[in-house]
């Protein structure tokens, strides 16, 4: 997969900078579950989008062009993939993996990987476009150059992955609640999931 996103980089950056509205929604989302406070990780930096006005300090990638990017926005990265994380035992507060599961060849390592670099008590940040919302079937009919090989989760079978790998005490906040490309504002984070395409999902080491 760090193939398509090494070639496609700049395409993938600018879709962020078209869709303004969709991308400060998802960061409205984030910041609700998103700890304030501690050292942070994101698994699946990408080009920092995320990390940087998160206040997410470290990332790892494994697209090259990427962390490139990413280094540009002020985040300090590595290349390297989620399913073996180069880093010690119970290292962070907190770790984000922003659209980071459907794009894993082990997304349940990955899961696995991130518990053992938390701290107990930890927190993981987890956002997926909902399978079964209006833009995960449309994304999934679509098959672009991203999402083309991509998995989709739906949030239950998500949540599932989530406790068999040790997490628990779960909430949830969702956007998206109309096609990225038709917004003209922000639109506001709205707690569960069921109506936004964009669903964020935060549990505990436990």
């Amino acid at each position: 997969m760090p193939g398509i996103f090494n070639r496609y980089y700049q395409r993938y950056d600018a879709w962020y900078e078209k869709n303004t509205f969709a991308y400060l929604s998802e960061l409205a989302a984030l910041k609700k579950a998103i700890p304030r406070e501690g050292m942070g990780i994101e698994i699946g930096v990408g080009t920092g989008r995320f990390a940087a006005p998160l206040g997410i300090s470290i990332g790892i990638d494994p697209s090259q062009k990427m962390i490139a990017i990413a280094r540009q926005r002020g985040v300090h990265v590595c290349l390297g993939k989620g399913e073996q994380l180069p880093f010690k035992r119970s290292g962070f507060d907190y770790a984000a993996l922003i659209m980071t599961l459907c794009f894993a060849a082990d997304p349940l390592e990955v899961l696995r990987e991130t518990n053992r670099v938390l701290q107990k008590d930890g927190r993981i940040v987890v956002a997926i476009i909902d399978k079964y919302s209006f833009l995960g079937e449309k994304y999934q009919q679509k098959k672009g150059i991203f999402y083309e090989e991509a998995r989709f989760f739906g949030v239950e079978e998500l949540t599932h992955l989530l406790v068999k790998t040790g997490f628990e005490s779960f909430f949830y906040y969702q956007t998206l609640f109309h096609a990225p490309d038709t917004l003209g504002e922000i639109e506001r984070p709205k707690k569960g999931f069921g109506d936004g395409g964009f669903v964020v999902i935060s549990g505990m080491k436990n």
